[in-house]
């Protein structure tokens, strides 16, 4: 019996040892995997403070004392309206384009301009000029005839404003109230459209 015995467990032994190595072989592997996930998991975490401390050292940059020589504008804009061609080189709007350009490195008024898409008439020009009167435009210069007419016509409803009519202004028809100045074409132009501006800014107490 005792021998029966010892056979039955010298017999249950290897199918014991073979279970307990699987079962140690299940550990290590699940540790391994836990191992894997961990260092996996690690990475990540370094790779987000790697680039948590790059975004903290640029926003620290960023946050700095303003860099004096980005200019500072003042609340004062003056405007261009121009015929489809823009400010293109050779035009009149382009003279007017370097007054204004002169005029703004002088008094940091902000400048800009839009060019008249479509049919170059009144009635097409008046929704343009209507949109640079919603900017509040201290000065609106008007390059080319419908624009010159637009502009004269909206001069006494915006008394405020300082116009300045280039080409078309003695077909514009009407008197010339006090705040509009008849600009002529040529190499003058751009020292008086700068001119204009000029007089404005002071006079806006800007």
């Amino acid at each position: 019996m005792k021998t029966r015995r010892g056979w039955r467990a010298n017999k249950k032994e290897p199918e014991n040892r073979y279970k307990l190595g699987l079962l140690r072989a299940m550990t290590a592997a699940a540790r391994l995997s836990r191992d894997r996930r961990a260092w996996i998991a690690a990475g990540a975490v370094l790779l987000v403070a790697v680039v948590a401390g790059v975004w903290v050292h640029l926003a620290g940059q960023q946050d700095g004392p303003p860099d004096t020589r980005a200019r500072q504008y003042k609340e004062f804009d003056a405007c261009l309206l121009t015929g489809d061609k823009g400010i293109a080189e050779g035009t009149d709007a382009a003279s007017a384009w370097q007054g204004m350009q002169r005029a703004s490195l002088e008094t940091r008024a902000r400048i800009n301009y839009v060019p008249v898409t479509g049919a170059q008439s009144v009635a097409n020009t008046r929704p343009f000029l209507n949109s640079l009167m919603q900017r509040h435009c201290g000065v609106l210069i008007a390059v080319g005839t419908p624009q010159a007419r637009v502009a004269r016509a909206a001069a006494a409803e915006h008394p405020e404003v300082r116009f300045v009519l280039v080409d078309g202004a003695s077909s514009a028809g009407g008197g010339t109230a006090e705040n509009v100045t008849a600009a002529e074409p040529g190499t003058s132009l751009p020292g008086t459209v700068a001119d204009a501006i000029t007089r404005a800014v002071d006079a806006s107490g800007q």
